[in-house]
């Protein structure tokens, strides 16, 4: 039977031969997604939480390549998942964030937007830098393996994307405030925006080191990179609005058109990004995050249907292949394990950062918020410990292969397939009793889900219903002056909303307050 086995090196000169080790592999992928998504189903059947959806992903991508290793096939399931780093941020990256935009509510979303921009920009800032600075301090003190300064930039910039896909199912499923909610999901998805912008601005940084490139380059540099990206996908992501309110597809025997134009415009706005040297992951970002909120209403009753489950479906299949494809390469592909030290000690300057990043955030944002809005610690911590690494640390780990030296890359790449997998099982399956202990999730107290949540105040502390004092008159007062005063809330309502979709402004938009997260798999259905 191992003779019958069709090696891809071993096929090259007859094309049947290829099309059949090609078919043999695709034969092996599909099922190991079978295989990752009925476990995935059982697990969350069963609210079996130490073992995320994510987890058992890797787990199969790991048996199976130990497997191919004991059963002497590692070199043709090596050659049938040898793919470059284009195939992540060309096909499967770009309905992943998309995704994520797509399923974003805006009403929490944007009462809390100046807490999550704050933890996902400042924040990632502060995670960047400060990983980066301690590794080149444990590589100058002889800790771990030297990099150079820029290098272990780059470093910092793609590990401090983080992926909390486990702790935003655990809240899907067993409830909690709605505002933590919207603070993780918000700050997980633009911090993968900010972490793309500045290794991209790193890297560039790197490959130009010669011309002198000041600090100040530097900075204008991020900027352009992220504000240009975000402009680009806002921008297209109006005119499938416009397109659809006044294009007249929603008719029956048009549907099909309808459809496949929506499709196509998230890929539009990739490819226009990455054309103009850009970031496509931020463009389609916001262009998803735009067409929810403008495009998504234009469309037929069908047509909705369809695209919401479609980009869900594409979206899991994609994360799903990718944490597969993870549990393979740890197993069968050559990695640097001579510096194990660079490894620990990584972990370790992870950890220090996110807690820089997310208590230092939130104690800025307490200054500014009046005492019924402030974030509680417990919320502040179950954000730092659900920071999991994820499916676009790996991604641009893929990339700095072929961004550094070869000696440098790999270490970089082997340090972070490992932070990853160890964040993933370890932390992963531990955070549900970590969310249990910080007692955010499983109970009935205000300010739960449905419960506490106010479009303007956000947090709403239960003393707010006592007596009403001078002092409280007064805040009220306040509270009055800032919701007359000009917002985004009220440009949507009055002038955007009605002139990019066919709703009026004082319709009452009917949505999910906690969004499903991307890996969820219609459990409700069951």
């Amino acid at each position: 039977m191992e003779d019958q086995l069709i090696s891809p090196a071993d096929s090259r000169g007859s094309p049947a031969k290829e099309q059949q080790a090609a078919g043999v592999g695709i034969l092996l992928q599909i099922m190991m997604l079978v295989l990752s998504f009925i476990l995935g189903h059982v697990l969350r059947r069963h609210k079996f939480f130490y073992i995320p959806e994510v987890s058992a992903s890797l787990l199969i991508g790991l048996v199976v390549g130990g497997l191919a290793n004991i059963s002497n096939t590692e070199t043709s399931i090596r050659g049938w998942f040898n793919f470059h780093e284009e195939f992540f941020f060309l096909f499967l990256l770009p309905p992943i964030i998309f995704q994520s935009g797509f399923i974003l509510s805006p009403k929490p979303f944007f009462s809390n937007f100046g807490a999550i921009v704050t933890f996902s920009i400042l924040g990632t800032f502060i995670a960047s830098v400060l990983t980066g600075l301690l590794v080149y301090l444990g590589g100058i003190t002889f800790l771990m393996y030297k990099l150079p300064l820029i290098e272990c930039m780059m470093f910092g910039a793609l590990i401090s994307s983080t992926d909390p896909v486990t702790v935003l199912a655990i809240f899907q499923e067993l409830g909690t405030d709605v505002n933590l909610y919207a603070l993780v999901f918000g700050e997980s998805v633009l911090n993968d925006a900010v972490a793309i912008s500045l290794y991209r601005t790193m890297s560039l940084l790197n490959s130009h080191m010669s011309t002198g490139q000041n600090i100040f380059t530097l900075v204008v540099g991020f900027l352009e990179t992220f504000v240009g990206s975000l402009s680009s996908g806002v921008g297209v992501g109006f005119i499938p609005a416009l397109l659809f309110k006044y294009a007249g597809l929603d008719i029956d025997n048009l549907q099909n058109l309808e459809s496949c134009l929506f499709v196509l415009f998230p890929y539009f706005s990739y490819m226009l990004a990455e054309g103009l040297g850009l970031s496509g992951i931020v463009s389609i970002l916001f262009t998803g995050i735009v067409m929810k909120h403008y495009t998504f209403s234009n469309l037929s009753e069908k047509s909705q249907q369809f695209v919401s489950e479609f980009f869900h479906l594409i979206s899991s299949l994609a994360e799903t292949f990718i944490f597969i494809y993870m549990g393979l390469d740890i197993v069968m592909e050559k990695h640097s394990w001579s510096h194990v030290g660079f490894i620990f000690f990584s972990i370790i300057f992870i950890v220090i950062s996110r807690a820089v990043n997310v208590f230092s955030c939130g104690y800025l944002i307490n200054l500014a918020r009046p005492a019924h809005r402030k974030i509680p610690m417990k919320h502040q911590k179950a954000p730092w410990y659900s920071g999991l690494r994820g499916a676009m640390a790996f991604a641009l780990a893929l990339q700095s292969v072929h961004d550094l030296p070869e000696g440098h890359s790999q270490t970089i790449f082997t340090a972070t397939t490992a932070i990853v997998v160890l964040t993933v099982l370890l932390i992963g399956g531990s955070t549900g009793t970590m969310l249990e202990a910080l007692q955010v999730i499983g109970d009935s107290n205000e300010g739960h889900i449905g419960d506490g949540f106010n479009r303007s105040d956000g947090y709403v502390s239960p003393s707010q219903d006592e007596e009403e004092s001078s002092s409280n008159r007064f805040k009220m007062r306040l509270k009055e002056f800032h919701r007359s005063a000009p917002s985004f809330s009220s440009l949507d309502k009055n002038y955007l909303t009605p002139f990019f979709t066919t709703q009026s402004g004082d319709e009452e938009e009917h949505e999910t307050l906690m969004p499903s997260p991307r890996r969820e798999v219609y459990l409700s259905r069951n």
